[in-house]
């Protein structure tokens, strides 16, 4: 896939939900995002995310009880290759900033100030509004996926 070949020895900023995708199946993302995870498993890319991630993707499984769903969440974000990055005063000045500059909902400026912060040249999401953020390449699943089909 030709867009994993830019990211191979990058660091990658990662939204939630890409890890959602993976973790809980999506039909319709898992295969595509399956070689991005793979890749990371192999040390060939680096993520880095927020603690937001955490807190988002334990909502679902908490609500429902679903005591199986938190443990994997736990244990990829926790226990993984994945960087795990808590909110620091320079993280949170950044994502004010986006706020202000773009517009952001919170979690997402967190988020994205997070990649920045630790200068990752990438940034793997699904949400479409976030590509108005030039301070980092801001990589959208849709967008992906629509141009590997059409070649």
């Amino acid at each position: 896939m030709g867009w994993l070949d830019d990211l191979r020895g990058q660091l990658v900023g990662l939204d939630t939900t890409p890890l959602i995708y993976f973790i809980e199946k999506y039909p319709v993302y898992v295969d595509f995002i399956r070689p991005f995870f793979n890749l990371v498993a192999r040390g060939d890319i680096r993520i880095v995310t927020s603690t937001t991630t955490l807190l988002e993707v334990l909502v679902h499984p908490i609500r429902y009880s679903d005591v199986d769903l938190m443990q994997k969440y736990r244990e990829i974000l926790l226990n993984s290759e994945i960087s795990l990055i808590d909110l620091s005063w320079e993280i949170a000045e950044e994502a004010a900033r986006l706020r202000a500059v773009h517009g952001l909902r919170t979690p997402d400026a967190i988020q994205l100030a997070t990649a920045i912060y630790c200068r990752a040249p990438f940034f793997l999401t699904n949400d479409k509004r976030l590509s108005a953020v030039k301070e980092i390449k801001v990589l959208v699943i849709d967008n992906l996926l629509q141009r590997e089909k059409s070649k």
